[in-house]
């Protein structure tokens, strides 16, 4: 952990333990994509260029579990790690004598709101500058009412004024503190966030409200665990940062990446990006190395042959796979067996072979599913339900490697130009194709990064509007 310090701090707030999720942790130690939910904020806050140091503020009797997550996960911002108190504006009293008498620009953030934006953080900071408080909020869609003790309306507030608040909320440190002792002074004091009680008792404070996000949510009910789940497949905005040309080569020189399923489409597309970065890259296939993933034989001697000619693994993919179409009831037993064997059975395999080495080198493996794994489509039946199970499998390796510090996880593009696609449905309109290099170059991104358990869907276009091309900033064209 780095020494205590920083100009801009943010402190995570998880003193609460979320008994609405019906859960026997605190509902911030549930795992979504991966991960805890604490851990995708603390990976947020760590990564973000203004932010100098992180407090975290915990529920008691679940501090150890935080210390090994940011250990395993070398979060070096994080300074300290401290039991919350009971309520949301004691925890916020203990953080800000956890801050002492620095006047600093303070961020304070709910650890269960994992898909706040790197932009919402920069811009309370920003706004720092020129106010002393500053809340983050949203527009309301829906009409507020208001109700009294009987339960009827007692008023409809006009809609157009209404705001729903988020976090974080950011604050000079001197001000959140003069507000706090203040409030201390009044016996009826009671507030639900930290800008009421700068509004209650610093009414003089004008408070700035920047931009929200509607993804910004909280996890709070069973159904957010889902939703949130599903947001962080659904944009780009959540693949890991691309990089410089100079960082890429940093990363790869000198790693070894076998890739299966490397002689054509994803997987050769992603073999030749490697290997312009400096990797060694090892491709095999049936057809040009005859390895045939399927059989337990092939993927050993794969393996042992990559580990005598460069003595390490690093990366492993897996992008082989067969597209059988036709009803379940017209599929031969011969089909059966093979669409099986290389769609599911292979993947097992694969990686019982290479954990081993995976784990000498903290490496990570990355497998491919399809779209379709979300409901199973007619003529499909076979692909269908081994995708579903891919991912099922990326899910669960993630959880059983993350203590030997290896990473699985799982890409899902959209419909993409390969050679298995066009021998399956023919040409198809210029367009209307993901690109496969760029499939290719977010795999190197996910492979690189330190997610883990993460399904990453790929689109040309996704909901929240970003361009798949403009995030990771590579065209068509690319080597």
């Amino acid at each position: 952990m780095t020494a205590a310090g920083g100009t801009n701090v943010a402190v995570i707030l998880a003193g609460g333990v979320g008994t609405r999720l019906g859960l026997d942790i605190p509902k911030q130690l549930v795992k979504i994509a991966g991960r805890p939910v604490i851990e995708h904020v603390i990976a947020i806050l760590d990564q973000h260029p203004r932010v100098d140091e992180i407090i975290i503020m915990m529920a008691t009797g679940h501090l150890d579990v935080v210390r090994q997550v940011v250990r395993s996960g070398s979060y070096t911002k994080v300074s300290q790690i401290l039991e919350g108190a009971d309520t949301r504006n004691g925890t916020t009293s203990r953080a800000l004598e956890a801050v002492g008498e620095r006047d600093c620009k303070l961020l304070l953030h709910d650890a269960v709101r994992p898909l706040v934006s790197d932009r919402i953080i920069s811009e309370c900071y920003d706004a720092l500058d020129r106010y002393d408080a500053v809340d983050v909020a949203i527009p309301s869609a829906d009409t507020i009412i208001e109700v009294d003790e009987s339960n009827t309306i007692s008023d409809i507030p006009p809609r157009g004024a209404l705001r729903r608040g988020q976090t974080p909320q950011a604050f000079r440190t001197s001000v959140l503190r003069k507000a706090y002792e203040l409030a201390g002074q009044d016996p009826d004091f009671e507030a639900t966030d930290d800008c009421k009680v700068v509004l209650r008792y610093l009414p003089d404070v004008p408070i700035w409200v920047v931009r929200g996000d509607e993804r910004n949510m909280k996890v709070t009910e069973p159904i957010d665990v889902y939703l949130v789940d599903k947001l962080f497949q659904l944009t780009s905005q959540d693949l890991p940062h691309s990089r410089t040309d100079d960082g890429y080569r940093e990363a790869l020189t000198g790693k070894t990446m076998i890739v299966f399923g490397g002689s054509y489409g994803i997987g050769a597309d992603i073999a030749t990006l490697a290997r312009k970065y400096g990797a060694n890259v090892a491709a095999f296939s049936r057809s040009t190395t005859r390895t045939h993933v399927d059989r337990r034989e092939d993927v050993v001697a794969a393996v042992d042959n990559v580990v005598a000619q460069h003595g390490r693994i690093d990366f492993v993919v897996n992008t082989a796979a067969v597209l059988p179409r036709g009803t379940l009831a017209s599929t031969s037993e011969e089909t059966i067996y093979a669409a099986t064997e290389i769609n599911y059975l292979a993947p097992i395999l694969i990686a019982q072979e290479v954990l081993p080495h995976l784990e000498a080198t903290g490496g990570s493996l990355l497998f491919f599913t399809s779209s379709s794994y979300t409901r199973g489509r007619g003529g499909y039946s076979l692909y269908s339900s081994a995708k579903a199970a891919v991912v099922n499998l990326t899910q669960a390796l993630a959880d059983e490697w993350a203590p030997l510090g290896v990473h699985v996880n799982c890409i899902n593009p959209e419909r993409t130009g390969t050679p298995m696609r066009t021998k399956a449905f023919g040409h198809e309109p210029a367009g209307s194709l993901l690109d496969s290099m760029l499939v290719a170059t977010a795999s190197i991104d996910l492979l690189l990064s330190k997610d883990t358990g993460h399904i990453v869907d790929l689109r040309r276009m996704d909901p929240m509007g970003s361009n798949l091309g403009e995030r990771l900033d590579v065209g068509s064209d690319a080597p």
